[in-house]
């Protein structure tokens, strides 16, 4: 406890530090990854937007940035990080890995939900005139709307995970305070603790994540 104590001040900048990573990411997911995986259903054949040749491009895009090994993939964006944000080093040039592969991660799983979708929403929604904008916001979305929060919440859970490893990078958080501070340093009692808080934030982001996911679902 008193180490625990001693280091308290660099406990909350590494957990201030994870939820900047994540939050940011959380948020390229939602105004990037909602879209990205809406259109990647949508140009499908059949599909309101069906577009081939645009479809596959993006399908492998996407499948090529979620099949990168995450830091081989943190490595390779050193450049562009540098010219997106002055620097390739620090907790904000973290989030630019992180929320490129946040936004092909929840793309993919925004692109399944709404594949579990009954054609027949679509059908029904065509027959009684509805635009395209309110067959995608009051029919796809209203319908997919269990499976967009929890792959949202599964996704979060992964970009908690990712952030782990941006010490490689000066990203910070609580996974490089746990390798700094507790692994090199032999401090077991700093490694259980960070690795507990940890379990805990996970727990707490699946549990709530869940709940709202079965009060959203119809079916239940």
């Amino acid at each position: 406890m008193e180490k625990i104590i001693a280091y308290q001040s660099e406990i909350w900048m590494a957990i201030g530090q994870t939820f900047t990573m994540v939050g940011i990411s959380i948020l390229a997911a939602v105004l990037v990854g909602l879209p990205l995986g809406t259109y990647l259903y949508l140009s499908r054949s059949g599909n309101l937007y069906e577009n081939k040749v645009l479809f596959t491009i993006l399908d492998t895009l996407v499948n090529i940035i979620r099949s990168f090994p995450f830091l081989l993939l943190v490595v390779f964006l050193i450049p562009f990080t540098r010219w997106v944000v002055g620097t390739a080093i620090g907790t904000i040039a973290a989030t630019v890995p992180l929320s490129i592969i946040s936004i092909a991660y929840y793309a993919r799983l925004v692109e399944q939900s709404l594949l579990d979708v009954p054609k027949g929403i679509t059908e029904a929604a065509i027959a009684m005139g509805a635009t395209k904008n309110q067959i995608i916001f009051k029919f796809l979305y209203r319908e997919a709307r269990s499976g967009l929060v929890f792959g949202l919440t599964t996704a979060t859970i992964s970009f908690i995970s990712y952030s782990t490893v941006m010490g490689i990078v000066g990203g910070g958080g609580v996974g490089d305070f746990a390798i700094r501070y507790g692994y090199q340093r032999f401090e077991t009692e700093l490694m259980t603790f960070t690795i507990i808080m940890m379990i805990i934030l996970v727990q707490a982001i699946q549990v709530t994540g869940t709940a709202i996911s079965k009060r959203l679902d119809k079916r239940s």
